[in-house]
């Protein structure tokens, strides 16, 4: 069990410890009053951190989601140690359409490109997205007039290597002003490492480089 800069966060083995884009995605939520009073949805949850962020901040009402049975319960006990009230479900962005709407959805989905078959709930689901890195974020477009409110607002974090500005074109095509709030470049992490020579080999990463940009999108519904 590792614990986190957060010490209300504490991750079990197996589920997805919050790293740069957990803390940008953070980060950005400090700098925006979106969530309090407002019903918040956390899709592809891991271990709560961005619900858990969200209660603290005065939101109404909190409902994480993720599809392994192993994060869902490891969000549930750290929203108990931090003293806030999360509805923490396991389930597929489906399922969450049909609770919804809500007044703001925040994200950080798998978004890295992978040749890995998308099975079963492990560890690799919260980071593998098929070949473009786009299977959660394209369907996360798909949904999102059914999951947000009419001037409601959804925050989501990613990789240039999935192709930011196709999710902020797709959103706007559907209703939503989109744009890009905060970036960071960081060294790889122990994922993207193992996956380096892969993307070089699939012609999205430049040989030898071994730093991404991550980027957080804000996306507020007309």
């Amino acid at each position: 069990m590792t614990q986190t800069r957060f010490a209300h966060i504490e991750v079990d083995d197996g589920v997805y410890a919050p790293q740069h884009d957990s803390l940008l995605l953070c980060e950005a939520l400090d700098q925006v009053d979106l969530v309090a009073g407002k019903r918040v949805l956390d899709i592809c949850t891991g271990s709560g951190i961005l619900a858990i962020e969200a209660a603290l901040k005065g939101a109404r009402e909190v409902l994480a989601y993720d599809i392994s049975p192993d994060a869902v319960a490891c969000a549930a006990r750290n929203a108990e140690r931090a003293g806030v009230r999360v509805d923490a479900r396991v389930g597929t962005l489906a399922d969450a359409r049909r609770a919804g709407p809500f007044d703001v959805v925040i994200s950080n989905p798998p978004y890295v490109p992978s040749d890995t078959p998308l099975k079963g709930t492990g560890p690799n689901r919260a980071w593998d997205a098929g070949a473009n890195g786009r299977v959660v974020l394209d369907e996360l477009c798909d949904l999102a007039p059914e999951l947000v409110t009419p001037g409601g607002s959804m925050l989501i974090v990613h990789s240039e290597f999935s192709d930011p500005p196709q999710t902020i074109s797709r959103l706007q095509g559907v209703g939503f002003d989109a744009r890009q709030v905060a970036s960071q470049v960081v060294d790889f992490g122990p994922v993207m490492l193992d996956y380096a020579e892969r993307l070089e080999a699939a012609g999205l990463l430049e040989p030898g480089r071994r730093t991404e940009e991550l980027v957080v999108i804000r996306v507020d519904r007309r």
